[in-house]
């Protein structure tokens, strides 16, 4: 029997946040011909010194560039202050995401931890499991999160608080695409020894397929899974 295509939805605070986080997971789902789209609620550069709009227009061209790479498209991208998403009601945000819930109607959706050092990765997974709450009448049937490398591993809390995934991938074939989408963002890499460096985004790979039996796997933790079927 032939699986139908499943419809996937990537919602991140910051363009980059896609390719550092599940990669290599998009990258598997779209060679196999499943529907992936992604929003993004800042420019990401919002924070930092001397930013400038040709910086903003240059990050956004590497976004779509990343896509091209990974096999998704850019359903919004939005452009709140970066660092700074704690300003504005996270009911705005809830809004944003259930408009697009509703035209796309995802079956899997991808998000930040609850628990990242990134205020804007807290508040957009806080965020999307609101928009995605249980209802009568929903049809999602799985919700993820990522890791982010310097913000998922960089934030160190109690055990229960802490992402401990229970979901892992093989992307041995899909590294390279990963390494590659990363590689648009130049600006967002660091040097070794580094979690955002590509030695350390190679070395969390094999450390997670490491745990799962595998030579290189992406982690996720699985927040809701529902079986549909009657």
């Amino acid at each position: 029997m032939k699986k139908s295509k499943k419809k996937v939805l990537v919602i991140v605070a910051h363009t980059d946040d896609e390719s550092f986080g599940c990669g290599g997971l998009i990258k598997k789902l779209s060679t196999q011909k499943n529907i992936i789209k992604a929003i993004s609620f800042t420019n990401g550069v919002g924070s930092r010194d001397k930013q400038t709009e040709k910086d903003i227009k240059k990050r956004k061209i590497n976004s779509i560039n990343a896509a091209k790479i990974l096999g998704f498209k850019w359903l919004a991208q939005y452009d709140y202050p970066d660092n700074q998403m704690d300003k504005y009601s996270i009911l705005e945000y809830v809004k944003i995401i259930e408009s697009h819930k509703k035209k796309f109607s995802p079956d899997i959706i991808l998000t930040h931890n609850f628990y990242d050092l990134n205020v804007d990765h807290r508040i957009v997974a806080e965020a999307t499991i609101t928009a995605f709450r249980p209802e009568p009448k929903s049809t999602y049937t799985e919700i993820m999160t990522f890791e982010v490398p310097s913000s998922t591993d960089f934030r160190m809390l109690n055990r229960s608080k802490n992402f401990i995934p229970n979901h892992f991938v093989n992307v041995e074939k899909y590294l390279k695409f990963k390494l590659n989408a990363i590689k648009c963002y130049k600006n967002e890499l660091k040097k070794s020894p580094h979690s955002r460096s590509l030695n350390g985004i190679k070395n969390l790979s094999k450390i997670r397929g490491n745990q799962s039996g595998v030579k290189n796997a992406e982690a996720f933790e699985i927040i809701r899974r529902i079986d549909r079927t009657q």
